[in-house]
């Protein structure tokens, strides 16, 4: 028996998978037309990596991951300081103390908004850390019921386990993840 190479049906993407990718995406970043740019950018990646396909995973997922990693690069983008353009804001228009401010180096104002966005920012990291410190299985699951919002039949479907044993994981990461917070953010 020959080991054929899985194919890919890029024509029946836009039926079968837009509205779950553009879902899926929406939820992530919060803006519908940045959600549709990168669900583009996602089948347009798709149709240029398409001799990668192994057939390893189904199509919507391998799909779902080349759009984690767009939605992972935007935000990494408009993170990064490398990427501001060094525009000069004037703070005094005449007189001796006449000058400029590179935008990035603007003060801000340090509000109670601004040390909760920070907060929130530095509880996503610590949580992310502790979903990575779960065993691969229980951090796979996890993300999928709980971030992602597949449905229950669905993993199940795709990790060929039980329902109950998807129950029994959750549980468990839940459990880990509760004693990983406590340790490394509530008590610290």
């Amino acid at each position: 028996m020959a080991n054929t190479k899985p194919t890919l049906q890029p024509d029946k993407w836009i039926d079968n998978y837009a509205d779950y990718l553009y879902n899926y995406a929406v939820v992530r970043v919060n803006d519908s037309d940045l959600a549709k740019d990168l669900v583009q950018d996602t089948f347009i990646a798709a149709l240029k990596s398409a001799k990668n396909f192994q057939g390893k995973s189904t199509e919507r997922t391998w799909l779902v991951s080349i759009l984690k990693r767009k939605v992972i690069d935007y935000y990494r983008k408009i993170n990064s300081k490398k990427g501001q353009a060094e525009v000069r804001m004037n703070f005094y228009v005449d007189g001796e103390q006449e000058g400029n401010w590179l935008e990035e180096r603007v003060p801000q104002s340090w509000d109670n908004a601004s040390e909760k966005a920070v907060e929130n920012e530095e509880l996503k990291d610590q949580l992310e850390a502790c979903i990575d410190n779960l065993p691969e299985k229980y951090a796979m699951v996890f993300r999928m019921k709980t971030i992602q919002e597949f449905e229950t039949e669905e993993i199940c479907k795709e990790l060929d386990i039980t329902a109950s044993n998807l129950w029994v994981i959750i549980h468990r990461a839940r459990t880990q993840l509760r004693k990983c917070m406590e340790d490394n953010w509530f008590n610290s």
